[in-house]
This record gives structure tokens, C-alpha cells and sequence, in this order.
């Protein structure tokens, strides 16, 4: 059986996707971690996600980040391209980390029942 590749994605000094990383190195799971803060986010790759989870799904709309956009701003979040924008402009509102199994988003956020289910 060929070895998934799973990407994560995420931002290295947010809590969740340390105990994500920590979880994944513990359980011998090879992956590759894509810092979204330093490399960015594309239109593509935002629109191949949400192939499989919905926006609100992936804009994490508890975080300080949202909390401190402009009522604007979190107006332009009501469509797919607006939100689309908003994600590039500001990564940091995206729900992380963002878990990507052979190209599909498997889970957002890191809740060790769901990692057991796919990795275990």
C-alpha cells in the first residue's frame, strides 16, 4: 500500500497546530508542513478546498483575527470570492490547521478522535 501524503498546513506558532504537528510526529505520520503566513494562500488552492469543506467550515470566525476586521471586511466573507480575497489578504482567519490527504482536505482544527480515524 503506498504511503499518503498529507500536507499540513497551517501557521508554526498557533497552539492547535502544534498539538496537530506534535500528534502526527508521535504517531509516525510523514507529512510536510506549508506555513500559509510566510508562503501565502492562492485562489486555486482556496477553491480546490472548498471542494470539501465549506467556507464557513474554513474561516475561523472565533479567532482575534476575525474579531478584528471591519464590519466590511467580515461582510465581504458572504461570497465565495469575497471570502476567497479575504483569505489571501489575511491567512490567518483560516480555520487551522488545514489537513490535506492525497490532495483532499481530510480535517480543519485538530481533535485527536478525528486523526485517529484517518491516520490510525
Amino acid at each position: 500500500m503506498a504511503e499518503k501524503k498529507t500536507v499540513v498546513y497551517g501557521i508554526p506558532n498557533c497552539d492547535t497546530v502544534k498539538k496537530a504537528r506534535v500528534w502526527l510526529e508521535e504517531h509516525g505520520v510523514t507529512f510536510e508542513f506549508y506555513d500559509f503566513k510566510k508562503a501565502g494562500v492562492s485562489t486555486a488552492l482556496l477553491q480546490d478546498w472548498l471542494k470539501d469543506v465549506t467556507l464557513d467550515e474554513l474561516i475561523n470566525r472565533r479567532g482575534t483575527t476575525w474579531r478584528g476586521l471591519s464590519d466590511d471586511m467580515k461582510g465581504e466573507a458572504s461570497s465565495t470570492a469575497g471570502a476567497i480575497a479575504l483569505m489571501i489578504h489575511k491567512p490567518s482567519i483560516i480555520k487551522r490547521p488545514v489537513v490535506v490527504v492525497n490532495g483532499r482536505v481530510k480535517m480543519l482544527g485538530f481533535a485527536v478522535e478525528q486523526y485517529e480515524t484517518v491516520f490510525g
